[in-house]
């Protein structure tokens, strides 16, 4: 049975500028984060499919540069979040205090418009592409179940193969159904649940890799990482690790639609901040645990996804269980990635057909077994394309280490480093050629450089395989 609800303003937690963002009487949306449910979307958003790299990534690097450029981008994470957490509310002259509900509200109130266009363009195209890396990784997962278990019962030597595409059209169709939950501020449950399975599969990882540095009697591994044929095998091997090192830790195209589920008082800036620094330090023990244990255990044979690594030895079935885990996880770190695109294209779409009853009108559906639900056509129709587009280039372009190399390296320094500096100096006047201006100057160009290398890197791994 399907009713129709007619709604008199359409109403969205997130908008694309400032001038649709409302003052402190936005009493539409009802604000009821905590430092908890924040710490618990952070955990979900960072402990993602990045983790598994990283026994990979320090691999290339080696013992001295891959642990250490683990710590620089976790203080990097630190500084660049708490510099967006102040960004949240703006100073308007005639309406107060705007919240700024998003990365590019954020851009849009202290760099201008052109600055949010072109900031947008690598929000979407990053929302994107997390879309597009956990839809891969969770094939990889649900494979590695099926093989663990077919050699656990066949043997090693059985032909247990399969094949990626169906378990992505599969992971496909589960997000169909999850893109439909309204917005951000209907996801704590999933979230919360996605943090628990994002921990539950990194303690089993770090578990496997001690036990199996004990069984080995020795651990593994040297200063300069895996040999390559060449210099520049190697320095493209590096690059590759850079790139995925810093996917790992980017989070901050989220951290202001997160900081707009808060509750206040307290400001939000302030449990956003205590939020980010619990949540980064966490998450950085537990890569540098990850990463180490990973290489310690496989030495220069560490497989890119660390899980999978295991998935030919027993226990099977605590491998099988920490798949499981990965895969619930990413279910719901999709969501995290994909919402804020979805309201913002949603919004933009309302605003400019503001009389169309596909674009504004829901209906309240009830289904047997099932609590009544509200459907929009709108969101029914974009959500699905986008979660179709995201599945065919999961399927084009199954390469798990490539794809988050590239998406590290191409949106690591626009994002983290760049546009929260811009906003910075905008923000606390700081003018030209003073000695704060020269040092954020100096940071942002090296960050420039190892940013540029790694993605000159990720590609040429990307285009090796794919031409493999």
């Amino acid at each position: 049975m399907v009713e129709f609800e007619d709604k008199d303003k359409f109403s969205h937690p997130l908008l694309t500028d400032v001038e649709s963002s409302s003052s402190d009487s936005d009493a539409s949306v009802k604000r009821t984060g905590t430092v908890w449910t924040a710490i618990a979307h952070i955990i979900t958003g960072v402990i993602g499919s990045g983790v598994l790299s990283l026994a990979w990534s320090v691999a290339q690097l080696g013992w001295i540069a891959g642990p250490l450029s683990m710590v620089v981008f976790g203080i990097i994470t630190i500084i660049s979040s708490n510099i967006l957490c102040d960004c949240y509310r703006y100073p308007h002259p005639e309406v107060g205090h705007i919240r700024n509900k998003s990365y590019a509200e954020a851009v849009s109130s202290y760099l201008g418009k052109t600055c949010m266009w072109v900031v947008g363009i690598f929000l979407h195209e990053s929302y994107f592409g997390f879309g597009i890396a956990y839809t891969i990784t969770s094939a990889v997962s649900i494979r590695a179940i099926l093989k663990s278990n077919c050699y656990h019962k066949e043997g090693h030597d059985a032909p247990c193969e399969y094949e990626d595409s169906l378990f992505i059209l599969l992971f496909g169709a589960v997000q169909l159904v999850f893109s439909q939950i309204p917005d951000f501020h209907n996801m704590e449950s999933l979230s919360i649940i996605a943090a628990v399975m994002s921990f539950a599969y990194t303690f089993i990882g770090l578990g496997l890799g001690f036990a199996k540095v004990i069984g080995n009697g020795q651990i593994k591994g040297d200063i300069h990482g895996v040999p390559a044929s060449n210099t520049i095998r190697k320095v493209w091997l590096s690059s590759q690790a850079l790139g995925d090192i810093a996917f790992a830790f980017n989070y901050n195209i989220i951290l202001l639609n997160i900081q707009d589920t808060l509750k206040a008082p307290p400001e939000e800036n302030k449990t956003m901040k205590r939020a980010s620094c619990i949540s980064i330090l966490i998450t950085s023990f537990f890569f540098l645990l990850c990463g180490c244990f990973g290489y310690a255990a496989f030495g220069n044979e560490a497989p890119g996804n660390l899980l999978t690594g295991f998935g030919f030895y027993e226990p099977y079935w605590l491998v099988g269980l920490a798949n499981v885990c990965i895969v619930l996880h990413l279910v719901g770190g999709y969501q995290i990635y994909s919402q804020p695109l979805f309201a913002a294209a949603e919004a933009e779409i309302a605003k400019k057909h503001p009389n169309s009853g596909f674009v504004n009108n829901e209906y309240i559906v009830k289904l047997p077994l099932v609590p009544r639900f509200k459907l929009n056509l709108l969101r029914l129709c974009f959500r699905t394309i986008y979660v179709a587009a995201t599945t065919i280039l999961a399927l084009l372009f199954p390469y798990f280490n490539e794809v988050l190399g590239v998406l590290g390296a191409l949106n690591f320094w626009p994002l983290a480093i760049y546009f929260p500096v811009e906003m910075y100096l905008v923000q606390n006047k700081v003018r030209a050629w003073t000695g704060t201006w020269i040092v954020l100057q100096a940071f942002r160009i090296f960050c420039l450089l190892c940013t540029i290398l790694a993605f000159i890197g990720s590609v040429e791994g990307l285009i090796s395989n794919k031409f493999k």
